[in-house]
């Protein structure tokens, strides 16, 4: 039988793109449903997918703000697949957001329809979106900027911490993983889940697992790539190499973090490598890895893996939400450490993905903190 849901959990978001377009779709693509296809939890804590309701949401793109978020998260040069045929107006119109270092300059050279356009309106002081969060009764921030918007993050971080509302960072800005704005949020007593989304199956899950492998059957991991091409805007983005500092060192930990011996640095290349336009939201994953067997026999694996970017992301999110809203139901805050392992690439301690599946699940137990230390030990 189901579990009693616990009512709406109302979600801000930061960034109006693809991925905010695939977790709408989603709220409204499992709305009544009662199979969990394609999510990890159906219920997570007594809350559902559609428990969770738009509240604010922020964007820079003239093509978005001032329209309803159910418009907007279909506006260029959003290019994801729509794979819910109605999502119903939330009520909610985006709104002008901070752009701070969001836009890189290189993306005004690209063609209208698959770069930002930024609005000519007035961008929101600190004290403008500390007061929508209050006034619209958000429980929860998500934030989906563009990679190295790190001064914007940062931002939108402070909001969310004054305004009492818990954090989501899907992005590689170091906020949950940065021991200091782990202590602000654990001083305000507010919820704190980062940084930077780990997709479904994505790149960087499969790299993890089969890097893991390597390690529990013997297999010495003696050098290893992962390279990355897309065409969303996500991809043109990152086309500015200055902006992947964060990224390449997300997504390298993420795999040296389970390694039997790290590799070095010369030996492990790992982050996003070209930007494809006709792939649109499409990504295209190429991992070899070389080992050496017993006797030390060489040996090498190759892997080609293509998902649509940003629906493979949607359904962690939604996790994401609703462990921080869980939090904040328990009066827990800082730092959430077993979602944070579970659900994000760089999180403030990393963990094996069979401990971070461990830890995640005694948190929605509620399992007393001492058996958490035991499964995350």
């Amino acid at each position: 039988m189901a579990a009693t849901t616990k009512g709406p959990i109302r979600l801000a978001i930061a960034g109006v793109g693809n991925c905010a377009s695939s977790l709408v779709q989603g709220l409204a693509y499992y709305a009544g449903r009662n199979d969990a296809s394609g999510l990890m939890h159906w219920d997570l804590g007594g809350y559902r997918p559609d428990d969770i309701e738009i509240a604010a949401a922020w964007d820079i793109d003239a093509r978005k703000v001032g329209r309803d978020v159910a418009e907007a998260i279909f506006a260029p040069p959003n290019c994801t697949q729509r794979f819910c045929a109605e999502v119903p107006a939330s009520g909610v119109t985006v709104e002008m957001g901070a752009i701070f270092d969001g836009v890189a300059d290189h993306m005004a050279d690209a063609a209208e329809h698959r770069t930002f356009l930024p609005a000519d309106g007035a961008e929101p002081r600190r004290q403008d979106v500390i007061t929508r969060l209050r006034e619209s009764r958000a429980d929860v921030l998500i934030n989906y900027l563009p990679v190295g918007s790190e001064r914007a993050t940062e931002f939108y971080a402070g909001c969310a911490l004054e305004a009492g509302v818990a954090f989501v960072n899907a992005i590689p800005v170091f906020i949950a993983s940065d021991p200091a704005w782990a202590a602000r949020f654990a001083a305000a007593g507010v919820p704190l889940i980062g940084d930077d989304i780990k997709a479904q199956m994505g790149a960087t899950i499969v790299h993890r697992v089969l890097t893991d492998l390597f390690a529990r059957r013997g297999v010495s991991l003696d050098r290893t790539y992962q390279l990355n091409t897309g065409g969303n805007t996500d991809f043109l983005n990152m086309s500015n190499r200055s902006r992947l500092k964060s990224k390449k060192i997300s997504k390298t930990e993420a795999v040296q973090a389970v390694a039997k011996t790290r590799l070095e640095d010369e030996n492990i290349h790992i982050g996003p490598s070209d930007y494809v336009p006709w792939q649109n939201d499409n990504k295209v994953c190429f991992v070899r890895m070389e080992g050496r067997l017993f006797g030390d026999v060489p040996m090498n694996l190759e892997l080609r893996l293509s998902v649509e970017d940003s629906p493979n992301s949607a359904g962690v999110a939604i996790d994401m939400i609703r462990c921080a809203r869980l939090a904040l139901d328990r009066g827990i805050g800082g730092a959430i450490i077993p979602a944070s392992a579970w659900l994000c690439k760089h999180p403030p301690e990393q963990m094996t993905d069979d401990a971070a599946h461990a830890a995640m699940e005694a948190f929605l137990a509620e399992r007393p903190a001492t058996k958490l230390r035991e499964v995350c030990a």
